[in-house]
């Protein structure tokens, strides 16, 4: 018996229904959203949430005030570090997955793969959505 007892009250775990993820599909090369007839073509579940995954990736967190500070990723903030290549690919392959698994839709995000060339991150994996696994190219 303790002095102290800790009382907590029962938590009950209760199952979000999440409704059917949309966004506008983009055009990944151009980087810009498709329209068609003058209006945003929507697109929903497993490829709407590539989308947001892609343009998660894209934004710099803390950077644009219309998004909050859970949106984006810090990866910018690397470069310039004395770090060896192998801590900069896992600091960035940590970054990428916390960017990615703050989406309610997005459950995991495995063989997350980064690599530095000519200035630019390439990052390869697989998101393991609600909707089932896609494949991750940014």
């Amino acid at each position: 018996m303790s002095l102290f007892p800790m009382i907590q009250p029962e938590v009950q775990k209760t199952e979000q229904k999440l409704s059917m993820y949309r966004e506008v599909m983009w055009d990944f090369q151009k980087n810009i959203p498709i329209y068609k007839n003058g209006s945003p073509t929507i697109i929903e579940g497993k490829e709407a949430v590539v989308v947001w995954a892609w343009k998660a990736l894209h934004a710099q967190r803390f950077r644009y005030e219309m998004y909050s500070w859970e949106y984006g990723n810090e990866t910018e903030s690397l470069i310039g570090q004395n770090f060896s290549e192998e801590l900069k690919r896992a600091e960035a392959a940590r970054y990428v997955r916390e960017c990615l698994l703050i989406n309610p839709y997005i459950t995991d995000a495995a063989d997350v793969s980064v690599e530095f060339s000519d200035g630019l991150l390439a990052i390869t994996g697989t998101l393991i959505t609600i909707y089932g696994e896609a494949k991750l190219n940014v």
